[in-house]
């Protein structure tokens, strides 16, 4: 139970600092720390993230960072897409589950990467929402989630500040409020169909990340965004490296 508590205050402020991605540490932790299945990690990872995301989007909201309308069409589609990724994930064995996660964890690292040393926070504002840009994309990050226990925020981020031109802050903003929107139907569909929830430790690492989400903002503003970022980066691809390695290694999951 320390392990979780202290894990998921790491979660919170990743979340809260660079804006999203620190779902993807989760189910590592709930597996290789804390001791869960591979099914059961992946739906205690939705309920920490969606009680995370909830905090950081109330305080998006109250500075005015959302674009409520474009993320009311994303977050639609990827409600879809969560029973899509849902139903996959209870037809997959742990072992492969992991190592597509890995896979996943190494795509967020790279799109950390790539955006903390990007030009795209220049914009500003919110864009017209972008139905026809906005549903297929959200489908996918739905079927993500469903499938492996993550909210999609590395996904969300560069999509609406590269693809759609947000303003990183209103980008920032409004993936709070779909990972938290996302991560609900994720936890959702993951109950509906059986996969059981380990009470306590969601208690215990959902509050942490509650904590680290509030707290996130404030420590970010002292750092560099390109520091955060790319720190962030290097500990996501040093731990799906470690998940690889300890899958091929045969460590029982």
């Amino acid at each position: 139970m320390i392990s979780a508590l202290g894990f998921g205050l790491v979660i919170g402020l990743a979340v809260g600092m660079v804006g999203g991605g620190g779902a993807v540490l989760a189910v590592p932790v709930l597996v290789y720390a804390v001791g869960l299945g591979v099914h059961e990690a992946t739906t205690v990872s939705l309920a920490v993230v969606s009680l995370g995301a909830a905090i950081g989007a109330v305080g998006q909201a109250r500075q005015g960072t959302v674009c409520w309308q474009s993320a009311g069409w994303f977050a639609l589609a990827a409600a879809a897409g969560s029973v899509i990724g849902t139903l996959a994930n209870r037809a997959l064995g742990g072992e492969i589950l992991l190592l597509l996660f890995s896979g996943v964890m190494l795509v967020a690292a790279r799109a950390t990467w790539m955006r903390a040393g990007s030009a795209m926070v220049q914009g500003s504002g919110c864009p017209p929402a972008r139905a026809g840009v906005l549903l297929p994309v959200g489908l996918g990050v739905g079927a993500l989630t469903g499938l492996v226990g993550v909210g999609g925020g590395f996904v969300v981020v560069p999509t609406l500040a590269i693809g759609l031109s947000f303003g990183m802050r209103e980008a920032m903003g409004t993936s709070i409020v779909i990972v938290a929107i996302v991560s609900v139907c994720g936890l959702a569909s993951h109950l509906a169909v059986g996969n059981s929830l380990d009470v306590p430790v969601t208690v215990a690492m959902g509050g942490a990340a509650m904590a680290g989400a509030y707290a996130g903002p404030t420590l970010a503003a002292r750092i560099s965004t390109e520091a955060l970022g790319r720190g962030f980066a290097l500990l996501v691809v040093l731990v799906a490296l470690g998940v690889v390695g300890a899958t091929l290694a045969g460590v029982s999951v």
